[in-house]
């Protein structure tokens, strides 16, 4: 923790992203209070011909010096302390860069110890490539193959409770050094291997796998059959990736220098905030990162904080998977006029391979906003899957059963939509929608939330930023996150449970001095603006539920925004009906949000699809990415 005595007056912080390096500055202001004051991002420059990221977060710094008109650096070197109206007290950043931290998980039971080593990875910040288990269906080959192609930063290796059998660690051992994993980047440089299994196992483990490979060796994610222990290997992986294998990287040497705290991978810091802010505010929140390659899901649930990756839901380098795995059926039903299969999966396979264009028209716009609600949808279904508490019950596993691992850490869920609080979005489709609303409505398409649950989005992405701010000032980060990065939108109000009837009576509201229902199938929207609160009553009709049990009124008070507080009772699980009645009810649902300029929506960009489609044709031609997805 930082010295509190001695209170930075100027913060600059930056993030060193895949593919740009974003600077923040952030400073006190005469009321004492802190306020981000200056932002500006640079193209990421860690890949050739530049290969020194030092290139990148200079120009960005630079970038931030002409917002402010004073400068931060002298030559190469940052201006600390600051003195007068030249440099900053304090240097932060986090880092992706490079395709941030990649692991591969090996245990030895697909559902137990290698789930919690999965667990351990994302919580450090991991894109998890693949996991490898002693029950996965492979063969040995198969596996080394894997892991030779893959090529991960580190290995995270688990299995076993203490004093039990070490026979199959062994093996898993030896599929490793089989394998013989090469570094992303450093020619001498060994790669690390996190040995978090049976204790008992652990000199073992040394000997099979050094001097070839690095093994650091810490406490056991499963010391027994009914307690996780996650701590220990994250805090691990976190040192590891930061101070060893990106040390090999251009150029981090002298970014590591430069700051005033260890560099935090983005994803982790950006849970790292999470976390602060569900301990400040008393809350359970999930926060979402939706990027061009991935949607990282966050969510803390009294207390238990749970990240994961679906590393291949983005919207634009991995935005046609997006369309595989959803389904062209899935997708249209977000999409209020026709659109025809092929032109859409043209359009998808050209924002791939353009992946830095965004949407010209409306209904392009529209197009890549369905995408982006099944991106979301499909990462919370993966969250939810993963998100679980350790419960003992019975597993058999033949010969290792007896003395290993006669437990599932499968358990039961930890999200509770019904006891959610606060949901928040980030990353460029809902940070930079064009309304507001068009945030709100993705969200609440995608999570489907139940009661009351308030709604926001990051305003210019900085919770990265403010993340690893937190290690030292937690109570700066969460009070810029407050004041800068948090858009309030409003608050979501939806009824569940079986007995609603299209058309009939789903809610009656008192709010503001007035009465109104509101009907099954249909969203109502009232103003009410950011920082204002208000007491409403809403009973749920027809035996819906709104937290109280069916029919029972819920006294609340509730939290506004850009938007309002919405009244959703489209039902849940929301059914989007099929063919010309999913335009009406879509166009119906928009107008009530006023999500869209409708007319506008309604002016066909024919014209723009035929062009597509004829690039399309020339790729369908050569045999190229399109026809791979069109099928031909």
């Amino acid at each position: 923790m930082a010295d509190r005595a001695r209170r930075p007056e100027s913060i600059l912080a930056t993030d060193v992203g895949s593919t740009t390096t974003k600077a923040i500055l952030i400073e006190r202001q005469a009321d004492g209070g802190y306020r981000l004051v200056a932002r500006d991002e640079m193209q990421t420059t860690v890949e050739p011909p530049w290969e020194n990221v030092m290139i990148g977060v200079r120009k960005a710094v630079r970038r931030v010096e002409e917002v402010i008109g004073r400068p931060l650096l002298e030559g190469n070197h940052l201006i600390r302390p600051k003195a007068g109206d030249r440099g900053v007290d304090l240097y932060v950043s986090t880092s992706s860069a490079g395709g941030g931290l990649q692991m591969m998980v090996a245990g030895l039971v697909t559902t137990i110890s290698a789930a919690s080593a999965h667990r351990a990875a994302l919580g450090a910040g991991a894109v998890v490539l693949d996991v490898i288990a002693v029950d996965d269906g492979r063969s040995t080959s198969e596996q080394i193959t894997r892991i030779t192609e893959l090529r991960p930063d580190i290995i995270l290796m688990s299995g076993g409770v203490d004093g039990g059998s070490v026979a199959y660690l062994a093996a898993i051992a030896e599929t490793i050094k089989q394998a013989n994993p090469q570094p992303r980047f450093g020619s001498t440089f060994k790669l690390p291997v996190v040995y978090a299994g049976n204790k008992d196992a652990q000199d073992l483990v040394r000997g099979i796998l050094e001097p070839d490979l690095a093994v650091h060796a810490v406490d056991n994610l499963r010391p027994r059959h009914d307690l996780e222990n996650l701590g220990p290997a994250r805090e691990t992986i976190h040192d590891l990736f930061m101070n060893h294998v990106m040390a090999q990287a251009p150029g981090y040497s002298e970014l590591m220098e430069w700051v005033d705290t260890t560099i935090m991978p983005t994803p982790g810091a950006v849970g790292s905030i999470i976390q602060v802010m569900s301990q400040n505010y008393k809350v359970n929140i999930i926060g979402v990162d939706i990027g061009g390659a991935t949607t990282d899901v966050f969510s803390d649930f009294d207390g238990t904080f749970t990240r994961t990756v679906s590393a291949n839901l983005g919207m634009s380098y991995s935005i046609t998977n997006v369309y595989e795995e959803a389904t062209f059926d899935n997708l249209v039903r977000w999409v209020p006029f026709p659109v025809d299969e092929e032109v859409f999966a043209d359009w998808v396979s050209n924002k791939m391979v353009r992946p830095t264009t965004i949407p010209q028209t409306l209904r392009q716009l529209a197009l890549e906003q369905a995408l982006a609600r099944e991106a979301l949808r499909l990462s919370f279904l993966h969250h939810k899957s993963l998100a679980r508490r350790v419960e003992k019950q019975e597993k058999k596993m033949g010969a290792m059963s007896a003395q290993q691992e006669l437990f599932s850490s499968a358990g039961s869920e930890i999200i509770d939509m019904q006891r959610l609080d606060i949901l928040m979005g980030s990353g460029g489709v809902l940070s930079h929608a064009p309304r507001r609303e068009q945030a709100a409505l993705m969200l609440m398409d995608s999570f489907e939330p139940t009661g009351f649950t308030e709604l926001a989005v990051d305003s210019v992405f900085m919770t990265p930023h403010l993340g690893v701010l937190a290690s030292l000032y937690p109570d700066i980060a969460a009070e810029v996150f407050d004041k800068d990065c948090l858009v309030r939108l409003g608050t979501c109000v939806a009824p569940f449970g079986k007995g609603g009837r299209e058309g009939r009576p789903a809610l009656k509201v008192s709010m503001n001095g007035q009465t109104f229902e509101v009907a099954y199938g249909t969203i109502h929207r009232v103003p009410l603006a950011a920082g204002d609160r208000t007491e409403v009553e809403v009973t749920p009709q027809g035996g819906l539920d709104v937290g109280a049990g069916p029919n029972r009124p819920v006294r609340k008070t509730v939290g506004g925004g850009l938007v309002g507080v919405v009244f959703d009772c489209r039902g849940r699980p929301l059914v989007v009906p099929a063919g010309s009645a999913r335009i009406a009810k879509l166009l119906s649902w928009m107008r009530a949000m006023d999500a869209y300029d409708l007319d506008q929506l309604q002016v066909s960009d024919d014209s723009g699809a035929a062009a597509v489609a004829a690039a399309a044709e020339k790729e369908v031609k050569k045999g190229g990415l399109f026809a791979r997805l069109r099928g031909r």
